[in-house]
């Protein structure tokens, strides 16, 4: 398997694993815990909504400070920054300055981790091998996603908040070790043209960041209480859908690099339009929530990496890959923010959460059409060469019958 010979993508990789231990446990029972301490599904989804709007204005620190520092300190310190908003988490009890502070910590780490990870896994990563080494990542966060949500519900019921979000931060601060291995990535002061080179992927991002806001932000509200606000049901629930992506992890990616993308659009965003609806109809149904999640983590699993291949060898073909993540993240908190926004006044208003989950179809049909486009383009630039060499041999060939009727002539 020649893409897995990239170390440094490996070790980015375990580091990702890692991670996604802690987004998996304290991450994903973010909107659970805030419902449980009386935050109404509105509130929830209005501070989502801040904590995208504030990463949107501080994430030009990350352009200013990426030139001076590099790729790899700064995914480093977003790592750092992101696990410190878990111990305020646990002190948070219903809308106050606790939850907004737990605001404003989320914006700053998750602004300078995620532009700089996206950036440096563009940066690192194999064009060709591009969808495997994305389906190989999202494949290991699955496998940890199985035990981490039912350990993080047990804690949460035996131990209490503190110690669960805090076994979070602790499990955050170990997966930026596999980094110290990892080479920097300069970042060059100017480039030219680089945020207009972004323009296809912050759309792309504002599509994935409103469909992100009802088939996950929404929906994981949804289905807390439809299992009767149990951690120990939701934790199980998790694990389950967890289980069913770490089987199907790296179908896909390999799929996309064989050049298949476009028919991996017509799956990956059919399947996820499914789930949609079916999500919508789960609200307040236990078993059928259940097999929506599951269902989704399956769609995810083939989502992701037709979404992320095309977003990352974007980002490569760019002036600058941090420039052009900073810009599409931008997008994303752009598309996460407004969908949050409309679901929580939606609700607000009294229309069920199903209306909020079935808002993410508007996004999805976004991102269909440029994913469409993209893997067209990319399929019409990937034949080029092969009809250039095409036409190389023709023209040998020709020559040689030329040599072959009349090697004198030729020869002369």
């Amino acid at each position: 398997m020649a893409y897995f010979r990239n170390s440094a993508v490996n070790l980015l990789n375990l580091h990702y694993g890692i991670h996604s231990i802690a987004l998996s446990g304290g991450g994903a029972f973010f909107m659970a815990y805030l419902l449980e301490e009386g935050v109404p599904a509105p509130g929830i989804l209005g501070a989502l909504a801040l904590i995208l709007a504030g990463r949107f204005v501080i994430r030009p620190i990350v352009v200013v400070l990426a030139p001076r520092f590099g790729m790899r300190p700064l995914v480093i310190a977003g790592t750092v920054l992101s696990a410190v908003q878990y111990p305020f988490l646990a002190t948070v009890h219903g809308i106050g300055p606790a939850l907004l502070m737990v605001c404003l910590l989320a914006s700053l780490g998750d602004t300078i981790y995620w532009s700089t990870y996206h950036a440096y896994f563009a940066a690192l990563g194999d064009h060709e091998h591009r969808g495997h080494q994305v389906g190989a990542r999202e494949a290991l966060s699955a496998v940890v996603g199985i035990v981490s949500p039912l350990l993080t519900g047990w804690m949460l019921v035996a131990f209490g908040p503190m110690i669960a979000f805090g076994a979070a931060a602790f499990v955050l601060l170990l997966s930026a070790l596999p980094l110290l291995w990892t080479p920097n990535v300069a970042v060059a002061r100017e480039a030219p043209g680089a945020f207009k080179a972004a323009i296809p992927g912050t759309l792309l991002f504002i599509a994935d960041g409103w469909t992100t806001a009802g088939v996950y932000f929404t929906w994981q509200i949804a289905l807390f209480l439809s299992l009767g606000e149990s951690f120990i049901a939701y934790g199980g629930a998790l694990a389950a859908a967890a289980l069913v992506g770490a089987l199907s992890g790296l179908v896909l990616g390999r799929h996309i690099d064989r050049g298949h993308g476009g028919r991996a659009v017509w799956l990956a965003l059919s399947l996820i339009a499914l789930v949609i609806l079916l999500r919508a109809l789960a609200v307040d149904r236990a078993a059928l929530a259940v097999v929506a999640n599951a269902l989704g983590s399956f769609a995810a699993c083939l989502y992701i990496p037709t979404l992320m291949t095309a977003l990352y060898n974007q980002s490569k073909r760019a002036p600058c890959p941090l420039r052009f993540q900073v810009a599409a993240e931008g997008g994303w908190d752009i598309g996460g923010a407004s969908g949050a926004l409309a679901a929580a006044l939606l609700i607000g208003f009294g229309a069920p959460l199903s209306a909020g989950i079935l808002l993410a179809l508007f996004g999805t049909a976004g991102a269909f059409l440029l994913l469409r486009r993209h893997y067209a383009e990319y399929r019409r630039e990937s034949e080029r060469p092969l009809d250039y060499l095409t036409a190389e041999v023709g023209a040998i060939e020709r020559e040689a019958e030329a040599l072959v009727r009349s090697p004198r002539q030729s020869l002369s």
